[in-house]
């Protein structure tokens, strides 16, 4: 009885466990596809866990900083999700390659396309944003968002973590900034990624026919010495049959 009792304690205590430390690991996150540097462009993925058994999540908004505002924020289109983006005017416009900016994106809305649809319990899904150019005057940029359910239940991600402090139960998504390099390259966007990675395809093909070719070329050696030395064999076996004959 002891026993039976004993594991059954510590079964309850570990399923305790589980449920009071899982906020900590099952929020609303964003980080960078690659790097995101300072001064730089980066596509970041908001990943989105669905926390709730009983409910799917239909909604995502996520709000850009303010103290810091970036001048393109592009969204990925995803299937099954309607995307809007919303502009507020900026008390300091900014300037991006050399024009005027006196607007930026202030928030922008994932909503599932159809009843029936989102993050269903028991997944995650990723936001994709194209976002630039990153602050050069700060280590990190705050993204507050909000999760909604299917059965209305809203969830705010927004506590900022304080210094020293233990995370809060619902964090607001950080996205750490890395320093940009000594030569000033400030990180790629993902257009400039996809042309490297194309360049280094054809190199690759180009160094695959190479080698392909200095391989047939030496099977056509190998294989050219072979019947020389046949016939050169041959030529003898024929002069001595005369010389007996």
């Amino acid at each position: 009885m002891k026993a039976s009792r004993l594991a059954a304690t510590g079964a309850v205590a570990a399923t305790a466990v589980v449920v009071l430390s899982s906020p900590a690991f099952a929020h609303v996150s964003v980080q960078a596809e690659g790097t995101a540097a300072k001064g730089g462009y980066a596509v970041v993925d908001f990943k989105v866990p669905n926390e709730r058994d009983n409910a799917s999540t239909t909604k995502l908004e996520v709000n850009f900083p303010t103290d810091h505002p970036l001048a393109s924020v592009m969204p990925e289109p995803m299937p099954g999700w309607k995307i809007e983006v919303t502009k507020s005017k900026l008390a300091k416009p900014l300037e991006l390659h050399g024009e005027q900016i006196t607007e930026a994106v202030s928030k922008v809305t994932w909503t599932a396309a159809t009843k029936g649809s989102g993050i269903q319990p028991g997944y995650f899904e990723k936001f994709p944003v194209s976002i630039g150019a990153l602050p050069e005057n700060a280590d990190e940029l705050v993204f507050k968002a909000i999760q909604t359910y299917s059965n209305k239940e809203v969830v705010r991600w927004i506590e900022v973590q304080e210094d020293g402090a233990e995370e809060p139960e619902t964090p607001a998504p950080v996205l750490a900034l890395s320093a940009a390099s000594e030569d000033g390259h400030h990180g790629s966007t993902a257009a400039e990624e996809a042309d490297a990675k194309t360049e280094n395809a054809a190199a690759t093909t180009e160094a695959d026919a190479g080698d392909s070719s200095d391989t047939t070329a030496r099977v056509l050696g190998v294989v050219g010495i072979v019947v020389g030395a046949l016939g050169v064999a041959y030529g003898v076996l024929a002069g001595r049959r005369r010389s007996d004959a």
